[in-house]
């Protein structure tokens, strides 16, 4: 009997990636062929804002060439088409996240979806409160007595919308800590979470420690709890495989940007049956059914979250990323990005006078370090990589009380992605090595 080949069989036949075929995607890459202060650039800030690949700039360029028009607004030929293109890349996304595809709403950045979240459920007490919507809607409305649980490595994007929550409301914000390696303490975690929790919202994996977070133990404290949970994916869904069913979380945001997309497009997840009683965040045209001078009634989901015109260009530019990552493989891709991100680990650890964040050399991680150097800040930490032609992050990355907590105020960070190289690693070493003798460290 013949053999079918599936999308998971074929990426389970494909060799594991390495040096030859990195150096072939980067030609993919536009941006990585210059020079910077003379030297050859060697990009590692993808933790911050990835590169796009030729496959994404043709997509949203075509777009504009041959059929930009307002999507559900037309019954013109380049209307019609526009939205075929706009929902056709929201099924992809839905198939790349393993979501629904009346579960997948756009927003502009991971950072819209979660205030999204966090103003849907502070709208969701008025409405109870007046007998409008869902009787659902009294058992997702938050007040004094009720409980935001967060943790102490969160990035502020999901942190201060649940800060501010908790202030419209008058529920309780807590945390979940860490340990001085930065892993999250889960025995801490079974206490902090309890039967006033209301929202449970953590990061999959951490754009500062690395850590991948153990998704579903969190995932079934809250679910104990009665709590909804909200996963922030931005550093987890552009590096490896990612179904959020199966991860049984009630909400998960991404950004277009961190995954080879433009900026400017992100996705939010959430169960259908929660959208569709949820109050809209932002109103206006294009989510309503019937509207009078005195009210308005509001579509169900996708489309009750997505008011106003819609982020068309980028939206096909996030489905051709997408399509361009599953075509790699993620499994391929976060297996060579771990190897990438375990010589990082293990050379900085070798230079005197490194501290790195996070889990030590020999423990899971996704691929980036944020360390420390004795006696020199972090902006010149950075300046001296960037005479060098090695593009890195620097500040406390929007994590401060992590920094904080860690006793920094700073730090630099190194983050690969699928077009990064042994040499790019091996370069940005050699120049982390002289920092301390530059500076007289």
């Amino acid at each position: 009997m013949a053999v079918v080949s599936t999308p998971a069989t074929l990426e389970r036949a494909l060799p594991a990636m390495d040096n030859a075929e990195v150096l072939r995607i980067r030609n993919d890459f536009p941006v990585l062929n210059q020079l910077v202060n003379g030297q050859p650039l060697v990009y590692l800030d993808s933790g911050a804002t990835s590169q796009n690949p030729v496959s994404v700039i043709e997509a949203e360029q075509e777009f504009y060439e041959q059929r930009n028009a307002a999507v559900h607004r037309g019954a013109h030929h380049l209307a019609v088409e526009a939205t075929e293109v706009f929902e056709d890349a929201r099924q992809t996304i839905a198939d790349f996240i393993g979501a629904g595809y009346e579960e997948t709403i756009w927003t502009s950045n991971a950072t819209e979806g979660l205030n999204l979240i966090s103003y849907a459920l502070s709208n969701a007490a008025l409405w109870a409160a007046q007998g409008r919507g869902d009787r659902g809607l009294r058992e997702l409305a938050l007040g004094p007595g009720d409980e935001i649980v967060v943790t102490e490595m969160e990035h502020h994007a999901n942190l201060i919308p649940w800060q501010e929550l908790a202030f419209r409301t008058g529920a309780t914000l807590r945390h979940i800590p860490i340990d001085d390696d930065g892993s999250l303490r889960m025995d801490a975690a079974a206490s902090v979470i309890g039967p006033r929790t209301k929202v449970l919202a953590f990061t999959h994996a951490s754009n500062v420690l690395g850590i991948i977070n153990p998704v579903q133990e969190l995932t079934a404290l809250g679910r104990a709890a009665g709590a909804l949970v909200v996963l922030d994916a931005c550093q987890s869904a552009p590096h490896l495989p990612l179904n959020v069913k199966k991860l049984d979380v009630d909400f998960a945001v991404l950004s277009g940007h961190k995954m080879l997309a433009p900026t400017g497009i992100g996705v939010l997840y959430g169960r259908q049956e929660l959208l569709d009683i949820l109050p809209p965040f932002l109103t206006g045209g294009s989510m309503i059914t019937t509207v009078t001078m005195e009210r308005a009634e509001y579509l169900p989901a996708p489309q009750r979250f997505e008011a106003g015109t819609q982020r068309i260009s980028q939206a096909v530019a996030l489905a051709a990323a997408a399509n361009y990552l599953t075509e790699t493989g993620l499994d391929r891709i976060h297996a060579w990005e771990s190897e990438l991100g375990q010589r990082m680990v293990v050379g900085l650890e070798a230079i005197p006078g490194v501290r790195v964040l996070g889990p030590a050399a020999g423990r899971e991680r996704i691929g980036l370090a944020a360390f420390d150097v004795e006696g020199v800040h972090a902006h010149d930490v950075g300046q001296f990589l960037d005479s060098r032609g090695i593009a890195v992050r620097v500040g406390h990355h929007c994590a401060q009380p992590l920094h904080r907590r860690l006793g920094l105020t700073a730090t630099t960070r190194a983050s690969v992605y699928l077009y990064n190289t042994t040499d790019d690693v091996d370069r940005f070493l050699e120049a982390v090595a002289g920092v301390r003798a530059y500076f007289r460290a």
